[in-house]
């Protein structure tokens, strides 16, 4: 057996699936560096696994949360698909051993974050087209299940803080501070102004009862910035 039906083989193992297009699946392991040309490697398949995965994630959340906004539900989706989760999976599986890489790729240890990532999409969009949504659908369930328990959680629905660290350390590698930049009312009756601070980037203040619903405050308007969405005028 050569290497080609070797790594065939034991992505197969891995996934628990096997496809009836191996050629669909060679294209899935095959990173630009070693195609003759950028259609000739996955990154068209990176393309559609990515919409694959974030229809599939969306679904699930929009099911499983059916009181959260729209801007709630964008803001778990971000972190359940963003590139650093699609990385994880992918390392875990071990996928990046098994990809099709170039002379210049092959001697980089670990690959690239982003390498890493678009075999994990590639390998999505392969089962979906192999298989349909049923084939990727039970892959995707497998691996994201523990990560989408954690959001699902009914303790974390409101917890914007955690929603917020999730997100950071997700996309930034960094955890989020907050830091008090005034305070006013008595000492029986004190109010307080929070921002959140990831990295070197300080987001919207608000004001709350106590430090902690301060926080938790600060930490919605960071997500809602970190979206898009307008934060919460400061009162």
């Amino acid at each position: 057996m050569n290497d080609r039906e070797a790594r065939l083989d034991r992505c197969e193992e891995v996934l628990g699936y096997r496809f009836r297009d191996r050629a669909l699946l060679q294209l899935c392991l095959t990173h630009s560096s070693t195609a003759r040309t950028r259609l000739e490697s996955n990154e068209r398949l990176e393309f559609l696994g990515d919409a694959v995965l974030g229809m599939f994630i969306c679904e699930r959340l929009f099911h499983q949360l059916p009181e959260a906004p729209e801007g709630e539900l964008t803001r778990i989706k971000s972190a359940l698909v963003s590139r650093t989760t699609c990385a994880e999976l992918s390392e875990e599986l071990g996928l990046p051993d098994l990809l099709f890489v170039g002379k210049g790729l092959v001697t980089r240890e670990p690959l690239p974050t982003s390498v890493a990532a678009g075999v994990f999409e590639s390998i999505v969009a392969g089962l979906y087209l192999d298989g349909g949504m049923e084939a990727a659908g039970r892959f995707l369930e497998r691996l994201t299940a523990p990560e989408l328990e954690k959001v699902l959680a009914p303790d974390d629905s409101r917890n914007f803080k955690s929603q917020l660290q999730q997100l950071a350390q997700k996309t930034d590698g960094a955890t989020p501070v907050y830091h008090v930049l005034d305070e006013q009312g008595p000492d029986h009756s004190k109010c307080f102004q929070v921002a959140a601070v990831i990295g070197p980037r300080s987001y919207p203040a608000a004001w709350g009862a106590s430090k902690k619903e301060a926080e938790q405050r600060a930490a919605q308007n960071a997500l809602r910035e970190l979206v898009g969405e307008a934060a919460d005028e400061p009162h």
